[in-house]
């Protein structure tokens, strides 16, 4: 088949390696300037895999799709060229003892609507030391046994590397997204099908806008910092009153640091508030990362549906998917897998590898 995507973004080129391998014909239209461009947002996020934890705001549709996708991330890792990084070694909630009421009642929350097997295990503070020995000052930690991470730096290259003979269009940005067609520069591109994966370029330009196209864009903001006396071998979530606040470790002791979650489609630098309420909730249960260097902060948007939670709309030779808000990575695979199959359409041709 012929197919078109609108959008390279995590989704859409997750779909274009799924499709590739699968031995079908693909084109991708995207408006940044090459595949390093980092305007989409999946540059600019943890790619923290926390199924059990996204429970404080997602549904158990979203659960699943998370629990399936850290299953096909590693077989899809273990496919791509650079061997990008992959965890599964769990996860941690931890609070301070001031914090602790509002804490439990999330920890009830997630415990309420996660299934036998998924929900946080309290770890007493010998357990927690011996888990991650450069931990201090948290009273509370709870462990969740299935979830990891990986380095979305690392896999927005190698997804596009490892697409072979996909016919990808930098710095065509899609005008129009119908059956069966892409328009560019006001030029129709006909399709046997087409993915729109554009996130906020679904949002018409004027007039009322529903299902997908009723996305709106949610502030986030990151730090990255060097800490080469810190170790940290899992990600972390502070129950902090105001956020949730992650550090992420990445290769040569490097850590993620963020969570800010703004309703807001300004994407300005880091704000003052941020940058003093993040690091310092980090650096109460690292102390090590007083020491860190500040290398790098970032701003994007994330797509986001009014209930928060992700949306596939399909129509014949047409199928929008939005609305990841905070989920991306976690969901992509699933969401994906699931939207190429709602489509009709085989990932398992004679003489292809599909994964």
């Amino acid at each position: 088949m012929h197919i078109g995507i609108a959008g390279a973004g995590v989704l859409g080129r997750l779909l274009a390696w799924r499709l590739s391998r699968a031995g079908h014909r693909v084109a991708v239209y995207d408006p940044a300037d090459g595949p390093l461009a980092r305007g989409a947002a999946g540059w600019t996020a943890a790619g923290m895999l926390s199924p059990s934890a996204e429970l404080e705001c997602a549904d158990l549709q979203v659960f699943q799709d998370g629990l399936d996708s850290l299953g096909q991330w590693a077989e899809i890792v273990a496919a791509l060229p650079g061997a990008p990084d992959f965890d599964c070694h769990g996860s941690l909630l931890l609070a301070h003892r001031g914090d602790g009421g509002a804490a439990r009642r999330l920890v009830e929350l997630i415990e309420h609507k996660a299934p036998e097997g998924h929900r946080p295990q309290p770890l007493a503070p010998d357990a927690l030391s011996r888990l991650e020995p450069d931990i201090h000052g948290p009273a509370l930690a709870w462990f969740l046994p299935h979830e990891g991470a990986i380095n979305p730096l690392q896999l927005m290259p190698a997804l596009h590397e490892g697409a072979r003979g996909v016919d990808w269009h930098w710095g065509r940005p899609v005008d129009e997204v119908g059956e069966g067609f892409l328009s560019v520069d006001r030029r129709r591109h006909a399709f046997d099908h087409v993915f729109d994966a554009r996130g906020l370029g679904q949002r018409p330009a004027s007039g009322p806008a529903t299902g997908c196209a009723d996305v709106r864009g949610v502030r986030g903001e990151i730090f990255l910092v060097r800490a080469p006396e810190v170790r940290l071998t899992r990600p972390v979530r502070l129950l902090h009153p105001r956020h949730r606040v992650y550090i992420v470790p990445r290769r040569d002791h490097h850590f993620i640091i963020g969570a800010s979650e703004i309703e807001s489609e300004d994407r300005s630098a880091v704000s003052l508030r941020s940058t003093v309420e993040l690091l310092a909730a980090a650096h109460s249960v690292l102390p090590g990362l007083a020491e860190a260097r500040l290398v790098q902060t970032d701003t994007n948007l994330r797509p986001a549906l009014r209930d928060n939670l992700p949306l596939i709309e399909q129509a014949t030779g047409l199928t929008r998917i939005n609305g990841l808000f905070r989920h991306g990575w976690m969901i992509a695979p699933a969401m994906t897998a699931r939207a190429i199959r709602q489509a009709g359409i085989p990932l398992s041709l004679p003489g292809a590898s599909a994964a």
